[in-house]
């Protein structure tokens, strides 16, 4: 496998979420489906209260068809499309439920809980079917640990709540998921080449051109959303990535963005019940800096380029220290 053909699936994604933003957007206003911004949200954000959201389907859209054109048909890509497609219809219904009742809040936690463990349960499924190895590597060095399927099995399907929903904390701000997951993937891409993973790199390329194509139109000021139904096809993307080509303890390091999302949400949550005091003016910590006066373009660049550090040296560790 060479990088020409992660370069043409990420061409073609691109081209097709291009092709499509232009066609569904229109589709999206005509159908009232606008964002319901929260009420406890920073208060510049009202104004973007209509913009079309959903757009996740433009990106999961140009995905598929990236994905099945480019891609070798074997037990990691259905692993592979599992996570994602299904993650992605669980934001798809939790976007769906917050446009027709008209609130911002979608499904219920439980409900989205038991949508996430049913996919990460079929993923399992089918990982156990292959006779996927139940070892965990650390970065950099040789050291693995095999705590056998007991254990292995119930840390992924963990491990793929918490990066979904991690990545879907970063979803607040014109482009801000779009380019960090673009760069994330990137760096997952080289890992797969490297494990000789071809499902695993084609998935990461078709997301990337899905996603910057999606950019195009979600660059602040954005014309559309992608709504959880990206976000969380995103996570589950980038988290089966990481099991299928046994880096899951990589993505801590080139998932940093999306782990410091996630921590400030947790911290933020922990000190306001234990101290009654809030560690940040707003969580995820996106907003915090735009409360400190920075602009939303200026949080946007400083996260793409600390996800792009982080990518970097994530590879850099991936080579071996």
């Amino acid at each position: 496998m060479d990088y020409q053909l992660l370069l043409l699936t990420i061409g073609v994604s691109f081209i097709l979420a291009v092709i499509a933003a232009p066609l569904l957007i229109p589709l999206l206003r005509r159908m009232k489906f606008g964002q319901q911004i929260r009420d406890d949200g920073p208060q510049s954000h009202l104004k973007k209260a209509g913009t079309p959201t959903m757009g996740g389907v433009i990106i999961l859209l140009a995905f598929t068809l990236g994905f099945l054109k480019f891609s070798v048909l074997n037990t990691d890509f259905y692993v592979l499309l599992v996570a994602t497609l299904g993650f992605g219809l669980i934001g798809f219904l939790d976007d769906y439920i917050k446009i027709v009742f008209k609130r911002s809040l979608g499904l219920t936690p439980k409900q989205k809980l038991f949508g996430q463990l049913l996919f990460s349960a079929i993923m399992c499924f089918l990982l156990i079917r292959e006779g996927h190895s139940t070892a965990i590597h650390v970065p950099g060095t040789e050291w693995s640990f095999d705590f056998g399927g007991w254990f292995y099995y119930p840390f992924i399907i963990i491990m793929m709540l918490a990066i979904s929903n991690a990545v879907n904390f970063t979803d607040g701000l014109d482009g801000l998921l779009s380019g960090a997951s673009a760069i994330a993937l990137g760096a997952f891409a080289i890992v797969a080449m490297k494990a000789t993973s071809q499902p695993s790199a084609i998935c990461a390329a078709a997301m990337i051109g899905a996603v910057l194509g999606f950019l195009v139109f979600n660059a602040h000021p954005a014309k559309v959303f992608m709504g959880d139904t990206g976000s969380l096809g995103i996570g589950g993307a980038i988290g089966s990535i990481a099991i299928v080509t046994k880096s899951e303890l990589l993505f801590i390091i080139i998932g940093g963005i999306f782990v410091i999302e996630m921590l400030s949400v947790v911290l933020q949550v922990a000190s306001f019940k234990t101290r009654g005091k809030r560690i940040f003016k707003m969580s995820p910590i996106h907003h915090h800096f735009e409360l400190s006066g920075w602009s939303e373009w200026r949080v946007v660049i400083t996260f793409w380029a600390a996800g792009l550090v982080l990518a970097l040296f994530g590879l850099y560790i991936n080579e071996g220290l």
